[in-house]
Parts: C-alpha cells; sequence; structure tokens
C-alpha cells in the first residue's frame, strides 16, 4: 500500500473511532435503528479500534519520514 493511501486510511479511521468513542454518535444511531441493547459492549470495540488506527498512522508517518530519508540517499545526497 502507498504511504500516502496508508496514512489517509489511518486519519479517517482515527478521527472516526475518536468521534464515535468520545461522543454520542453511535449511541443515538443504535437508538434510531433498535439496537440499543448493543450500546454496553461499544467500548470492547471502539477502544482497540482506535488504537489499532492510531498505530496504523503511526506506522504510516514512521514509514512516510524512512521513505524520504532511503529516497535522498539512493540519489547519492547526504
Amino acid at each position: 500500500m502507498k504511504d500516502k493511501t496508508l496514512l489517509k486510511f489511518g486519519i479517517v479511521g482515527t478521527v472516526t473511532a475518536a468521534l464515535c468513542c468520545f461522543t454520542p454518535v453511535l449511541v443515538v444511531l443504535f437508538g434510531i435503528v433498535g439496537l440499543s441493547a448493543l450500546v454496553g459492549y461499544l467500548d470492547y470495540v471502539l477502544f482497540p479500534a482506535l488504537g489499532a488506527f492510531v498505530a496504523l498512522t503511526l506506522y504510516a508517518l514512521w514509514r512516510r519520514r524512512n521513505g524520504a530519508a532511503c529516497n535522498t540517499c539512493d540519489k547519492g545526497e547526504v
């Protein structure tokens, strides 16, 4: 996967998971749809998802930084 795509996916996932973790967006949506019995289990899914997306974003940033450093070394620049 390209670094830019990986970074976009990580940022969008992080923002979405954070929005669902810290605001009652999913609670309201589950209530409207009729799945309010599942609201108690949201923490078991959202917090690991948030952690995974943050880790993916950090990995993409690390990979992007190291890729840029390797590209300049290959060209003979120091």
